[in-house]
């Protein structure tokens, strides 16, 4: 009832969605018969731009998702880190959206601070740069000083997008529902499940009081780490709509040129950033996202300028020490041990294949034997290891893909900055020392005190328990159920799926059988009474037809 309501009040929307599903879907469609050279739809007639070869179906759905507007993008977004859930070819289109906008005009940038802060911008900063640095589909960044001359950036929230994101995650919660239920990919992906995760990151997105929040955070846990420089929030200019924070003036970290002109070490810039985000990881369990080479600056020194701190990960300490006994089991060439940690990674909504799973493991394994730690591509590595989760049916845990994604950019970016630097290699010795952190005798002493004292709750409360248990025995509240398939019931299904067999192929010989008889055979006087036989032949197959479906439906009731 819920969702229909939904739908109701959701109407226009749903019909915006449909329509451009619609538009996109021929295209598609065509190509994936072979007939695209036939049909020019990448002339675009269809708003796409021109381009001499056809449009492939992961492009059509890159452009949906870009049609579709910010909740859209964002998800696409999302799902170009997860290859456990999407085929290779999407990873690559969702990997190419960008969340760019026009710009809002600046009277409802005025509205929204005046709103916000109390007062119009003028007023509020020493100066305001009317035109944006940048503008995004959720919000825009403007240039400003605040009274004593202090250089800020201002993100400014869109008027109206988290009432039209709102819509939209209550859309996508509908189609999660549908796919659940009448889809095979709901039947072994958690898919609700996994629209809700995107909500509430998407949700926090939109507060940009959490963004400085975030900030602070990275703040406090790299405050003894000369190489990091994270941006101070002025909280007395910040609102969940409006975020003030100190501006960083550095090179942006892909502008290798201006690098080398300002006699940068491109080397220790990359240790830096990959020891800023081996520590975010696995010793903090709290990390930056979205770590793309736009969000990096280097200053002098070979400092490193991290902002917009909006998606963050985060890894438990079990979920930790199961990543790092992970790397130890590809080390060590151990598949049980590695069939053993990646099923605890892994969410399984059917039956795994263990053999089968060992198998691949074993296949994956081998390709890295006589491999040194030099040798290995950590990005590459993760990501065959989610293509094998994605054979299995294993949806992985978000924080884990992110934290992969974390790996792989990291690695790119070293790579980028210095052809020699390998992350693996540098990395070691941080694997080694986490794990030793993990296993030192005051973590195991600690984990040791607290399963004392569960083991104590759980003494003085068994009791109890154990008598609430008999009472309700003794009153019947307790029912046990023993299902066990009787030889009979086995046939009656035998024989209801014998009789759909013989009631599909009797449907299918008389179509084409009236098939052939109108085509062939045409005796004296067909021309008045033809008709009525081929109405007669068709109510039969109709009839036939019919039947077959009612009993489908109703067994797949039952």
């Amino acid at each position: 009832m819920l969702i229909g309501s939904r739908r109701t009040r959701h109407l226009r929307r749903y019909r915006e969605i449909a329509g451009t599903l619609v538009r996109h879907g021929l295209g598609w469609l065509v190509v994936q018969l072979g007939l695209g050279d036939l049909v020019p739809f990448h002339w675009g007639w269809l708003g796409h731009p021109r381009r001499p070869e056809s449009y492939t179906q992961p492009e059509h759905v890159r452009m949906v998702l870009e049609d579709l507007g910010a909740t859209f993008i964002k998800l696409g977004q999302v799902l170009s880190t997860r290859p456990d859930l999407v085929p290779p070819d999407y990873i690559v289109q969702f990997s190419k959206l960008q969340d760019s906008a026009l710009p809002v005009p600046y009277s409802q940038v005025v509205e929204v601070i005046q709103c916000e802060l109390g007062a119009p911008p003028e007023e509020i900063f020493k100066t305001f740069e009317i035109q944006p640095c940048a503008s995004a589909s959720i919000g825009q960044v403007h240039m400003a000083r605040l009274p004593d001359g202090t250089p800020v950036v201002v993100k400014v929230q869109r008027p109206g997008v988290e009432v039209q994101v709102e819509q939209d995650l209550e859309v996508l919660a509908d189609l999660a529902h549908l796919a659940t239920q009448y889809t095979t990919l709901g039947t072994y992906l958690d898919i609700e499940g996994w629209v809700e995760e995107f909500a509430f990151t998407l949700r926090n997105e939109l507060d940009y009081t959490r963004e400085g929040q975030n900030a602070d955070r990275f703040r406090r846990n790299f405050a003894h780490e000369p190489a990091l420089h994270v941006p101070r929030i002025y909280w007395e200019y910040t609102t969940q709509r409006v975020l003030t924070m100190e501006e960083i003036r550095g090179i942006k970290i892909s502008d290798l040129e201006a690098l080398e002109a300002a006699g940068l070490d491109r080397h220790r810039i990359a240790e830096n950033s990959a020891r800023i985000m081996l520590t975010m990881v696995f010793e903090h369990g709290f990390f930056h996202a979205d770590p793309h080479p736009g969000n990096f600056f280097v200053l002098p020194g070979e400092v490193i300028g991290l902002i917009d701190y909006g998606m963050v990960g985060r890894l438990d300490t079990p979920l930790r020490a199961g990543l790092i006994r992970l790397f130890l089991a590809l080390v060590r060439q151990d598949a049980d041990r590695l069939v053993d940690e990646f099923l605890a990674f892994g969410i399984a909504r059917r039956r795994v294949q263990r053999q089968a799973l060992k198998r691949d493991l074993d296949h994956f394994i081998q390709r890295y034997y006589d491999r040194t730690i030099k040798e290995i591509a950590a990005g590459q590595a993760f990501n065959e290891l989610m293509a094998i989760a994605l054979r299995h049916r294993l949806q992985l845990p978000t924080d884990w893909t992110l934290m992969a994604k974390v790996i792989a950019m990291s690695e790119g970016l070293g790579a980028q900055l210095d052809p020699e630097f390998k992350l693996m290699e540098f990395a070691q010795p941080y694997f080694e020392r986490f794990w030793w952190q993990s296993h030192s005798p005051r973590t195991q002493a600690y984990r040791i005190a607290e399963g004392a004292l569960d083991l104590i709750d759980l003494g003085v409360d068994l009791p109890r328990r154990f008598g609430r248990l008999l009472g309700q025995l003794e009153r019947g509240e307790i029912t046990i159920v023993s299902r066990r398939e009787e030889p009979e019931e086995i046939l009656r299904e035998l024989h209801r799926a014998t009789n759909r067999q013989a009631m599909s192929t009797l449907t299918a010989a008389l179509i084409i059988g009236l098939g052939l008889l109108m085509l062939v055979y045409h005796p004296p006087g067909w021309e008045r009474w033809g008709s009525r036989v081929f109405g007669l032949l068709f109510g039969m197959i109709l009839f036939f037809g019919l039947g077959l479906l009612w009993s489908i439906w109703r067994s797949g009731r039952s």
